[in-house]
């Protein structure tokens, strides 16, 4: 009759994952490779397996977690951080985390913010625009039309010398007697543009060069359109040429005109005779006199004009030359005692 164990308990099967592993003597310190890479996997990947006190196994399902931030939570515009508050008693509780008036646009302040912490990066943004609506004001005096060139077919009219001939109004052409081509627009623009830039060089000198910059390059955006719509230089080389003679004539008036205002109004007269004359000898001298009056008025006016203004681009020239008559005709003080002697 074989013999009973009693208050022995039967050995509990192995688990699956290491049924295969030979028997191991217990006092043994031995570890498969198949129990290692096992014992080694992350117990949360693993599902555990526990006994219940009737010692039933129970299977527990791996927990899922969640995430738990304890910053409070952001509003764009909220005046202050959102908080859970204790509902006062009888009452509901109301969350006043929530602003009363939102901004009417996100955007309120952001351009002058950013000009303020990167002006050189805007600067050139603001510039463009208003440079554009000041160098319409410098070019509305000399300003002409070919009709003819805007007509299917239509012949350009021409001088002598084979310069275009257009139409043209106002002081400059009626009463001192130009005629309007597009060298004389260009030379009673520069004057005014001449002005301007003097006017330009009090900006501080980070901004300066930007602004004269875009001012100049308004000129000859309009130049190249002009030869384009009214003296069909279709010709990419053609145009090329013809501005590049352009913006010598530029840097050329700058120069007479600079040391014209420094050394004086003779030499000023003369810068205005070489460049908007071409020399010529039969000049007006006395409307010669009135246009360096007029370039000397509307100076004084720009360094009374404050910067703000300037950049807004909210500037007109005033009366032509023609309103500097009665002061031309005035004596000076050299005059009157050059007679008396």
């Amino acid at each position: 009759m074989p013999s009973r164990n009693f208050g022995t308990t039967p050995p509990a099967k192995a688990p699956p994952s290491i049924r295969h592993c030979p028997p191991i003597p217990m006092a043994s310190n031995y570890t498969c490779r198949a129990c290692s890479r096992a014992l080694a996997r992350p117990s949360s990947l693993l599902p555990q397996t526990s006994r219940n006190p009737r010692g039933t196994p129970v299977r527990n399902s791996p927990r899922s977690s969640r995430g738990l931030s304890t910053s409070a939570p952001s509003l764009y515009y909220a005046t202050k951080p959102l908080r859970a508050e204790a509902p006062a008693q009888g009452k509901t509780a109301v969350s006043k985390s929530v602003p009363k008036a939102l901004p009417k646009s996100p955007l309120t302040g952001f351009a002058a913010g950013l000009r303020k912490r990167a002006p050189l990066m805007t600067e050139t943004y603001v510039a463009y625009g208003a440079t554009q609506q000041l160098f319409k004001e410098c070019a509305r005096n000399g300003d002409y039309v070919i009709p003819q060139a805007l007509e299917k077919n239509g012949e350009i009219p021409q001088d002598e010398d084979g310069t275009h001939i257009g139409v043209g109004k106002g002081w400059w052409y009626d009463t001192l007697g130009l005629t309007p081509t597009f060298n004389a627009w260009a030379q009673i623009t520069f004057i005014h543009m001449y002005m301007l830039q003097v006017r330009l060089r009090m900006f501080p000198a980070t901004h300066a060069p930007i602004w004269a910059q875009h001012l100049t390059n308004q000129c000859f955006y309009a130049a190249e359109d002009r030869l384009v719509v009214y003296h069909k230089f279709t010709s990419t080389m053609l145009r090329q040429k013809q501005l590049k003679d352009l913006f010598s004539q530029w840097r050329g008036a700058i120069l007479a005109y600079d040391e014209g205002l420094v050394k004086g109004d003779a030499m000023l007269a003369a810068a205005v005779w070489r460049n908007l004359f071409a020399g010529k000898e039969d000049v007006d001298f006395q409307k010669l006199a009135e246009i360096v009056g007029y370039m000397r008025r509307e100076i004084r006016k720009l360094d009374l004009t404050s910067d703000e203004d300037i950049a807004k681009g909210n500037w007109m020239f005033g009366e032509d030359p023609g309103a500097e008559a009665a002061g031309v005709m005035l004596q000076s003080k050299l005059m009157k005692e050059g007679d008396s002697s």
